[in-house]
């Protein structure tokens, strides 16, 4: 066979047409064998050319479809943190494509089990998955991102398999694929819907764990990343040598002739191949102690900020260069529009301590590709200190857990939650502006994957963990959730009409709070997944959306809602209120908002600081808010009044003064079964009472004469 000199750069298979470079980087190898695989056969081919520790090749006649991998020859002495062992193949970690799963074998481990000292000699060939060489074109046509601003973003949070698996307008051919999220019922759902980005639960290929594979479970959130360029291969319906990349190009393409936004759910934090008892499937063998992040003082052992025995080391260059070539890969090849980083804190670690001046934020901000799409930090992970809400750097937004956790205990009734509940719906200021972010750095949810869905939210006090074998240890245990009365499913009127209530308040305050909305799929539909708070092992009907069971009143609320918020953009307001006037009638100041207790007084810090304290009437002026109308002239929105209940009983509010609005309608009520539109035509004019029912809000709109 003949071989090449090749190039260095860029690493991974990259095939012209004519043949396929290949290049792998290894500071740890002495000696680096490419494997090639037709069927079962296996032919190894020496790169022999190396330069910064690069090693490479080019090869005649090797076309997309070639299945491939790498046996890299090294010291193997876990002791010093050096595992290179070339009887285990390892995967490409710039693999375009992965064809196959690991199947769970003493050989897929470098140690001989009950001796973890002593080296394994057995072939772990049979039993990996092979990277793949894939076709680098690709007809976009007209492709081009939306780019939707911030301010009018709405996401929609989505697993691939979970979402289509049940849809009945989906041929079940297609069911759970990449080609189900391009299908016309699903991109007609998210359209009517009114989200603007579908963010993917992760679809780098990963790896099924051998614990859950051993209890019949899979690993179902896909959280375990073995492959950052590749699309997980069992989400295709097409094929899996290549033609996953292909599939997942074309719902890009498809998705943005609706204009949605692609973002995808990043795990750059660890890999699949665990602690220092794990498996050697790719980077632990080809330079452990490049890739990762070693204990200083005996690297034997990993640094584990993650809770999943690894963590990447972010502060080893090649590492960095993996991570930054792969995020330039999906935005220039696949066309993504943005990244949500899991356990984000990780990334942030090059000591010891989260530092938001560490070399990766750096290497982002001037990146002139990375650092132009949307870019959403997960601001926490499990080490110390590893909670940094507030603290990421202006170029990023970030998952508001302080906007979930404010939200669910203010409509359950918890105590002393006013003041942080009006700083949360009003963008969360006191998080974002002194280092000069503005309201759309928080991301705002009340439900994502991980946890209850909204449903559970208001229907269990407690997680119901059991399915996944853990004897219901695994799951968080606080999750300030509320069941109106009743543990799980009732047939109680009134329960569950204040289940629905509770649920409406939930995704109305979302939708309707300064910053960017995030909703959970299925949670427009009332999914349930009875009580279980962590479904990350159960690819079931307990995690797939039931579309059969859609509760069509939700859905036609959250429609409206999100239309609601299109159209009025003191709602998503670019930048934080000042409490300056924006404007004057007779000679009375109106501020850019105002808050007022129920019988219309300015609110005190006596009224802030009353642990009891569960209404406040918010007064939002949209003269302060400047548009451009549909021929360039510069408009202003409407004015709103909304009045917050989360009492156990009706209560009466009386509304402002002539000066902030003479006549408002009433729009949005929580309180009532949503009709054919929320709507009602209810006017109250300035001074008057609006009953207000237990548990609810109103949204009143001013009108003029």
């Amino acid at each position: 066979m003949q071989v090449w000199p090749g190039r260095q750069y860029p690493l991974g298979a990259s095939y012209d047409g004519t043949g396929t470079n290949f290049a792998l980087f290894s500071q740890a190898a002495e000696r680096v064998e490419l494997c090639l695989f037709d069927d079962d056969n296996e032919t190894r081919v020496d790169l022999t050319e190396v330069d910064g520790f690069v090693w490479h090749g080019y090869l005649p006649g090797i076309e997309p479809g070639q299945r491939y991998g790498y046996r890299v020859h090294g010291p193997y002495d876990p002791a010093r943190g050096q595992r290179c062992n070339p009887h285990k193949l390892l995967i490409d970690p710039y693999a375009k494509a992965i064809d196959g799963d690991v199947k769970w074998d003493p050989a897929v481990y470098a140690y001989e089990f009950g001796a973890p000292d002593r080296m394994s000699e057995a072939d772990s060939a049979p039993f990996m998955p092979k990277s793949v060489v894939t076709n680098p074109y690709f007809d976009w046509g007209n492709d081009r991102s939306p780019q939707i601003p911030y301010h009018e973003t709405v996401f929609y949070e989505a697993h691939v398999k979970g979402l289509t698996w049940l849809h009945p307008d989906i041929p079940e051919e297609l069911r759970g694929t990449y080609a189900g999220i391009a299908h016309p019922a699903m991109i007609e759902h998210l359209t009517r819907l009114g989200v603007t980005a579908i963010e993917l639960m992760p679809v780098h290929q990963f790896v099924n764990d051998h614990h859950l594979t051993d209890r019949g479970l899979r690993n179902y959130w896909g959280y375990n990343t073995i492959g950052y360029f590749a699309p997980h291969h069992a989400y295709s319906s097409m094929g899996r040598a290549g033609q996953q990349v292909q599939e997942f190009r074309s719902m890009v393409k498809s998705l943005h002739e609706a204009g949605i936004e692609v973002i995808l759910d990043v795990v750059y934090n660890h890999t699949a191949e665990g602690n220092h008892l794990g498996p050697t499937l790719s980077f632990r063998g080809i330079d452990n102690a490049s890739y990762y992040r070693l204990v200083d003082d005996d690297p034997q052992y990993y640094m584990d900020y993650t809770g999943c025995g690894n963590s990447l080391n972010v502060r080893g260059p090649h590492t960095l260069q993996l991570i930054m070539d792969s995020l330039r890969y999906w935005v220039q090849e696949m066309h993504v529009d943005g990244f949500r980083f899991d356990l984000a804190a990780t990334l942030a670690r090059e000591f010891y301590e989260v530092d938001r001046l560490s070399t990766f934020f750096e290497v982002v901000q001037q990146d002139p590709i990375v650092g132009n799409v949307k870019l959403i930090a997960e601001p926490w992970d499990v080490g110390p200190g590893g909670y940094q809400v507030g603290n990421f750097p202006p170029l990023w937004t970030e998952w508001n857990g302080k906007f979930r956790d404010t939200v669910r205990d203010f409509w359950r009734g918890e105590p002393a939650t006013l003041g942080e509940f009006a700083s949360r719906i009003s963008g969360s200021a006191d998080l974002y502006a002194d280092d000069g972010r503005r309201p759309i750095a928080s991301v705002n949810f009340v439900t994502v994957h991980d946890g209850f869905t909204l449903t559970d939210l208001v229907s269990y006090n407690e997680k119901h963990n059991e399915a996944n074998g853990e004897d219901n240890r695994d799951g968080e245990s606080h999750n300030r959730s509320w069941n109106c009365g009743v543990e799980g499913p009732t047939d109680d009127p009134e329960i569950l009409e204040l289940r629905a209530r509770q649920r409406r308040n939930l995704l109305a305050t979302v939708l309707l709070s300064q910053g960017v909305p995030l909703i959970g799929h299925g949670d427009e539909l009332g999914r349930t997944q009875q009580g279980n708070n962590n479904v990350y092992c159960q690819d079931n009907e307990l995690s797939w959306v039931n579309w059969a069971e859609a509760d069509e009143q939700l859905l036609k609320f959250t429609r409206t809602l999100i239309a609601f918020r299109a159209e009025h953009p003191v709602f998503r307001r670019r930048r934080f209120f000042t409490g300056r006037p924006v404007r004057r009638v007779s000679g009375t100041p109106i501020r850019d908002m105002e808050w007022f207790t129920p019988d219309a007084r300015e609110m005190s810090e006596e009224d802030w600081d009353f642990d009891l304290g569960r209404a406040v009437m918010l007064f939002l002026n949209g003269e302060g808010i400047r548009e451009t109308g549909p021929r360039g002239e510069r408009v202003a929105d409407d004015s709103f009044l909304i009045c917050f209940n989360a009492h156990n009983d009706w209560l009466e509010f009386v509304l402002p003064p002539a000066e902030f609005g003479q006549k408002w309608e009433l729009v949005i009520d929580t309180g009532e079964f949503p009709s054919a539109d929320v709507k009602n035509g209810r006017v109250v004019e300035a001074g008057g009472k609006l009953f207000v029912r237990d548990r609810s809000f109103c949204v009143l709109q001013r009108r003029t004469a």
